[in-house]
């Protein structure tokens, strides 16, 4: 007997192409409507600035390449064996429990219950949470663009773990290592449980006679090596956390063996004071600088998008975004807290001159899109604010000796259309977990160093 096909019914909103502009090839095959406001967001939205408008034109480039093999109202076929159709019928579909004001997602909605009304059950994908909120109140299914969705962030890879070990073992560490073979986890039940360790993941080791004896290392891909840079004191900084020991492994490791490092974590961890400290090091603190300059960008969504028409130059756009950068550096420059603030015209002067002398530089995303970034020490701060196709925009744009450091708090996203499972920080993560040439390592809440205050508020709010 022959096995029937079901093809489903998927209609996709603008925001996901906006999103994810190759999302038309994700569904399989299966059918896809495009209804007809789609298009006109699309016609609007291609003269945008920045990634809005460049992810638009792609889009359009796309539905071009199909309209010449057919015709898009009647259907075209997709090289995955599904069919995009747009849809422009449905105008004046009855809308139940109608909005105050006609938008343009209220028209897609239309679609929906048109389809609906003629028999197909659609699929309402969309990234925007109002728009399915709307779909349920009209008796719709709809759901997330889910391709570059990763795991909840309680399962997220954190690039590190606690093991046991025979107390005999520990001994000569440091100079021979440890087999994973004889190093286990404990379940629910007190049962030994052998471990899958992912390469470069960091480890803590403890005797299994006494858990306060403990050692420290990371996997290599066959033993548990001893950190290399345990001694190092970057710029004049010492780690003060088990978490920070972690990271400065991974930041001190030259970009031949670590060009992608992925921090993620809670404010006041000092993922990005210790990243520029190791940034630093690497080019005033050597004889011979190991990179060419520290070019820092953070990514924010309407200043990415608005920039061309914000006045003054290029640093006096960003400038307002590296106030939490340049909080950072007044700690840097001057380590005696009892002197640094006393003078603060020479502070800022201290700071100025890493940007004067070009050791430090600041980029919007916008700029930093089609280069090929040579000898640089890149950090991308609120990484989490990333598109998954900004993120993997910026991972391939390492040239010959870049180091890249993503940092940020997948917890705090301002990008509307990102969450904790679609943020490029946690996609980036999940994604590059296991290469050999990516670090990473998540610090955690009780290892924040800003303050008492910082440190109990993140653990009580």
């Amino acid at each position: 007997m022959e096995e029937v096909v079901i093809r489903k019914t998927y209609v996709i909103d603008t925001s996901v192409l906006i999103q994810s502009p190759c999302a038309l090839d994700c569904f399989e095959d299966n059918t896809i409507v495009l209804p007809a406001v789609v298009l006109e967001e699309l016609d609007i939205m291609k003269n945008a600035d920045g990634e809005k408008g460049t992810n638009a034109r792609q889009v359009i480039r796309h539905l071009e390449s199909l309209r010449q093999s057919g015709s898009l109202v009647d259907g075209v076929s997709m090289p995955n064996g599904g069919i995009l159709r747009l849809e422009l019928n449905y105008k004046d579909v009855e809308i139940r429990h109608s909005f105050a004001q006609e938008r343009n997602d209220d028209r897609i909605l239309r679609v929906c219950l048109g389809l609906k009304n003629n028999g197909i059950h659609p699929i309402l994908v969309t990234k925007n949470i109002v728009t399915r909120i709307k779909a349920q109140i009209q008796g719709l299914v709809s759901e997330d663009f889910s391709t570059e969705q990763v795991s909840g962030i309680d399962n997220q890879y954190t690039g590190r773990i606690d093991v046991f070990a025979p107390d005999d073992k520990l001994t000569g560490f440091k100079k021979r290592g440890i087999p994973i073979n004889i190093l286990y986890t404990i379940d629910e039940q007190l049962q030994k449980v052998p471990v899958d360790f992912i390469f470069n993941q960091f480890v803590t080791i403890r005797s299994e006679v006494s858990e306060k004896k403990t050692v420290i290392g990371r996997y290599d891909g066959a033993n548990i090596v001893s950190l290399k840079s345990i001694d190092e004191r970057p710029f004049g900084v010492k780690p003060r956390n088990l978490g920070q020991r972690f990271l400065q492994e991974a930041l001190m490791k030259d970009s031949n063996e670590a060009p992608l490092v992925i921090v993620k974590g809670p404010a006041g961890t000092a993922k990005t004071f210790y990243t520029l400290a190791v940034g630093l090091h690497k080019i005033m603190g050597k004889t011979e600088k190991v990179y060419r300059r520290i070019l820092i960008t953070r990514p924010n969504t309407q200043f990415d998008d608005e920039i061309g028409f914000l006045p003054g130059s290029e640093q006096e756009k960003i400038a307002p975004l590296l106030r939490p950068i340049l909080d950072n550096l007044e700690i840097l420059v001057d380590c005696d807290e009892k002197e640094r603030y006393k003078n603060e015209r020479e502070l800022r002067g201290k700071v100025d001159e890493l940007f004067h002398r070009e050791i430090i530089t600041a980029e919007a995303m916008n700029f930093i899109r089609g280069r090929s970034i040579t000898h640089t020490y890149l950090i991308i701060d609120e990484a989490q604010n990333l598109s998954p196709k900004q993120a993997k925009g910026i991972i391939t744009r390492a040239g010959k000796g870049t180091k890249i450091i993503l940092l940020g708090d997948p917890e705090q996203i301002d990008n509307p259309m990102l969450d904790e499972r679609t943020n490029g920080l946690s996609y980036a993560s999940e994604k590059m977990k296991g290469s050999p040439l990516c670090f990473q390592i998540t610090m955690l809440a009780d290892e924040c160093e800003r303050s008492k205050l910082s440190g109990d508020a993140s653990a009580r709010m």
